[in-house]
Order: structure tokens, then C-alpha cells, then sequence
């Protein structure tokens, strides 16, 4: 239980300043999330010991930061990112925060970034409850949101849609039309240009002049419209048009990759609308000029593409479908009652699963870290799971999980790390695709493992000590990704269960 305080304590605040080695988490996603430009400038309220601002100065960055106990005397000064990170949890008055938040906004050009504590996963007896947080034992006091609570309260408090890129971190942007941007970035597939099948004479003497538009094309899916291509000067010249351009490169590329593209972007552009009719989607004025010839190009017009998009979302709603094409994945392990697929092939799977997922993620922001997502086939549930050693090791532990209930956004929110008996993974290739830099090396000690007879009876093997039992009843020892026999085993017994593995390995071939 936690105690109540008879009387009101004296909250230390500035003692819930940490001192970093790295940059921060919310700065560190804004900066991976490309928001930040070499010329923007940067400024930290409530920037404790300076951490960000230091480091972000190393980068070439126009730096600088406030905090009411470290640096009072700094000048509070207006910069396109502003971040608010972890304050307005650590202040007990709520005017006072909300005056925080209105501050850090006001200051704001471009971006503010606010981040904030969601989760409760140390609480203790001898925390104390006082106003609608916790005194911690330095003496501080900590308010832990519920992710839509902390992005209610934002909207509410500045009147702008806030934007979740992950648990607890949010930004807000004062231009709409950059917010829309952003959003739909998050549902830009990766592509890889298609290859050069054949030499003809006519793309070796252009190709240098053809590589721009295969680039434009790979990104947005259509031929550019007139000064969209800042190499096209030269290109119209020589060319005419840009459709002449084209035909010169499926000459030596195959069709049938450019239409993939094309129609990828068109999955990428509807599981967008479709997400964005949870909040408000946009008018059309609100989006840029590149993404208006995208729709135009793809769909014919914005009308067609939110029309597309709300059939989309309408299949979402329904469970059989979404545990069919769980079923029918071609990606991903698939077990009686989930789908598990690794976080890299999330843009490659059906639009459909692309979009629940992306229900879960758009709302609360996905678990930092995931190496896996679990879709759920009995229950409208999504689960993120990290195992930090998903590369690294053979048959990594569950360190953390998280399942959102998309019935009602709740989170279960689960750590493993001090479990002695943690779950672990097996077949690490079935999570993955074949051009996973690591595929391969999973798959085969996977068919060493099946051959050696480890995977069978899979319900004693789902935890570390029931997989390590296996391996000492088989006599085998792991070295990486590799198997090796036990030099302390009976040498009988090796000798039966090598046969054995030579038996089930010449029955696979």
C-alpha cells in the first residue's frame, strides 16, 4: 500500500535532474526522426545539469537551455525545437506545470518535444501518496501519466493535436502542414531502386542523367511533376518528357518492380488516411504540395484516396479478418493464437495488419526497443516484446513486454529481467525475411538444432532452464550460433544421439 502524508512535504525538484552520458531519449527520436535540421536551433527548459545542450553544441548545433535551479540566469530564448523532457511530471503544483508547458510552447518555433513518466514499474510501500502523484524517497515528487491521459492534457493545454512517437514522448508542431508531413513519413516503406537487368548503349550514355528520376520514382511511386525533379533541366532536353525518360529505363529494368513500387506507396498513402480519421485527417490545404501530386498521381483524387482508406479502416474492425490474414501472413511466426513478426518487416506486411498495428502505435507509441510484435488472433490486442540480444545471442530472453488492448488503449506493462526463469525465443529466422542481414545464420542453426532433435516436444523448451535441460540431455553445448557435443558427456550416449542427428538430417535432404 502506499502511506498517505499527514502533511504537505517539501519537494526537492531539482534533485530529479539526472546526469546523462548520452543524450536524452526524447532528443535523441526527434533527431532520428529527421524534425531536426543542421540549421535549426535548440532549446532546453528545464534542462537540469545541460546534458542535451552540451552534447547538441558538440553536433554544430545553436544550443542552449534554462532550468529554474541549475542555470536560473540563462535567458529563456525562442528556437525551432524546444523540449519540455521529463518536467512537467516532476512538478507537484499543477498551475505550475501547466504554466511550464504554455512557456515551453511559447518559445517554440518549429517543434516542441514533451516528454513525460507513463509507468509505474518501481513503485514501492514507503512511496507516499501526495496530490495526484507520488513523493519518491530523494524527496521528489513524480506524476505518472497514462499515455492518453499525458496526450489529452498537452492537447487540452495548448489546443494543438500532439503527435506519440513513443511512450511517454510526444511532439507538437506549429505548422500543420509539417505535422501532416511527419505523420505520414511514419508510414513511408523503405525501397530499394530496382535492379539494372540488361546494358543497352542508350542507358549507358543517359544513365548518369536517368539516375535522379529512378530515385524520384522509388520514392514516391509516379513520374514527377513539372519542377518537382531539381535535375530535370537537362533531362527535358534530352528527353521531351519525363514518360520518354521512363521508357529508357524499363528498358533495361523489369515492369513489374516499378508497379510494386507504385502500388506500395499507394498502401503507404491509405494506412495513412486511414489512421489519421482517428483524430481529424487533414484537408487537403494541409498537406504539402509533393504529397497532393502522391494522391493525385495514385489515386486520382483526395476524395477516391479518404474514400479507399475508410474501406480499409472498416476491415480493421473486423476480428475474423484481422486473424485470417494473421493466418495467411507469409511473414512472420505464426502460433495457435498469434502472429509474431520482428519490427524490421512491419512496413512489409498486408496493409490490413500494417493498419492495426499501426492503431496501437499512432495512439500510445511503440515500447522503445521492440524487437518483436505480437498480433493477437482471439483478442483485439497488440504486444510489443524487446529481447535485447535478439542478434546476439542464439535464443535471447524476454527482457520486456507490453500489450495494448485496443478495445479500450489499455497497457500491460511487464518486465522480465529479474525472472530467473525468463521465456526465450527459438527459430529466430521465422521472425525475420531472407534479406535480414542475419537470416541465414539464424536458419542454419535452427536445422542444426532440428537435426540434432533439440526443437522437438517445443513445451518444455519455452524458458531458459527447459531449453538448458534439453541441451544437457542431448548432450550439447551452444557456442554462438553454433552446436557443438559436450566434451564431458558420456561418449556412448554421443554416439547414439549422432546417429540419431544423421538419421533425421538424410530424411530432410
Amino acid at each position: 500500500m502506499v502511506a498517505q502524508f499527514p502533511e504537505a512535504p517539501e519537494i526537492e525538484r531539482h534533485r530529479a535532474a539526472m546526469v546523462r552520458t548520452d543524450i536524452s531519449k526524447p532528443v535523441r527520436l526527434a533527431m532520428e526522426s529527421a524534425i531536426f535540421k543542421q540549421d535549426n536551433t535548440f532549446f532546453d527548459y528545464g534542462c537540469g545539469h545541460g546534458g542535451d545542450v552540451q552534447r547538441l553544441r558538440q553536433q554544430g548545433y545553436t544550443s542552449a537551455g534554462w532550468d529554474p535551479y541549475y542555470q536560473p540566469e540563462n535567458p529563456l530564448i525562442c528556437a525551432d525545437i524546444v523540449n519540455l523532457g521529463y518536467i512537467i511530471n516532476v512538478i507537484e503544483n499543477p498551475a505550475e506545470r501547466r504554466e511550464a508547458l504554455l512557456k515551453a510552447w511559447k518559445l517554440t518555433k518549429k517543434v516542441l518535444i514533451v516528454a513525460a513518466q507513463v509507468l509505474i514499474d518501481n513503485r514501492r510501500d514507503e512511496q507516499i501518496a501526495y496530490g495526484d502523484g507520488i513523493v519518491t524517497r530523494r524527496n521528489t515528487f513524480q506524476k505518472y501519466y497514462g499515455q492518453e491521459e499525458l496526450k489529452s492534457y498537452i492537447d487540452q493545454v495548448l489546443g494543438v493535436e500532439s503527435i506519440p512517437v513513443a511512450l511517454g514522448i510526444y511532439f507538437v508542431f506549429r505548422d500543420p502542414i509539417q505535422a501532416e508531413n511527419f505523420r505520414a513519413s511514419r508510414f513511408h516503406t523503405r525501397i530499394t531502386t530496382p535492379r539494372i537487368l540488361l546494358k543497352t548503349k542508350r542507358f549507358e550514355d543517359y544513365q548518369e542523367l536517368l539516375s535522379p528520376l529512378m530515385a524520384f520514382i522509388t520514392e514516391r511511386g509516379r513520374l514527377p511533376y513539372k519542377d518537382e525533379l531539381l535535375e530535370a533541366t537537362e533531362l527535358l532536353t534530352e528527353f521531351g518528357n519525363f514518360r520518354r525518360a521512363f521508357q529508357v529505363i524499363l528498358q533495361v529494368t523489369n515492369q513489374v518492380e516499378w508497379d510494386r513500387i507504385a502500388d506500395q506507396r499507394r498502401q503507404d498513402i491509405l494506412v495513412y488516411l486511414a489512421l489519421a480519421q482517428f483524430s481529424q485527417r487533414p484537408k487537403l490545404r494541409n498537406l504539402d504540395d509533393t504529397f497532393r501530386n502522391d494522391v493525385k498521381a495514385l489515386f486520382g483524387s483526395y476524395k477516391q484516396a479518404c474514400a479507399a482508406a475508410d474501406l480499409m479502416l472498416v476491415s480493421v474492425g473486423d476480428s475474423e479478418l484481422i486473424a485470417k490474414c494473421c493466418r495467411q501472413s507469409r511473414i512472420g511466426k505464426i502460433l495457435p493464437t498469434a502472429l509474431y513478426v520482428h519490427v524490421s518487416v512491419i512496413e512489409a506486411l498486408n496493409p490490413l495488419l500494417r493498419l492495426y498495428e499501426g492503431c496501437a502505435s499512432r495512439t500510445i507509441g511503440r515500447m522503445d526497443g521492440a524487437t518483436l510484435v505480437k498480433f493477437h488472433t482471439e483478442l483485439p490486442k497488440i504486444s510489443y516484446l524487446f529481447y535485447p540480444n535478439f542478434d546476439q545471442e542464439a535464443h535471447p530472453a524476454l527482457h520486456t513486454s507490453m500489450q495494448i488492448d485496443l478495445r479500450d488503449l489499455q497497457v500491460t506493462y511487464l518486465d522480465y529481467d529479474l525472472f530467473t526463469n525468463p521465456p526465450i525465443l527459438h527459430r529466430k529466422e521465422t521472425f525475420v525475411t531472407p534479406d535480414y542481414p542475419l537470416y541465414e545464420k539464424f536458419a542454419k542453426l535452427t536445422r542444426q538444432e532440428e537435426n540434432w532433435g533439440l526443437l522437438d516436444e517445443t513445451n518444455s523448451i519455452g524458458t531458459r532452464e527447459g531449453w538448458e535441460n534439453r541441451l544437457l540431455e542431448y548432450c550439447a553445448e551452444l557456442r554462438g550460433h553454433r552446436l557443438y557435443w559436450r566434451k564431458d558427456a558420456d561418449p556412448y550416449r554421443v554416439k547414439v544421439l549422432r546417429a540419431a542427428s544423421n538419421r533425421r538430417s538424410k530424411q530432410r535432404c
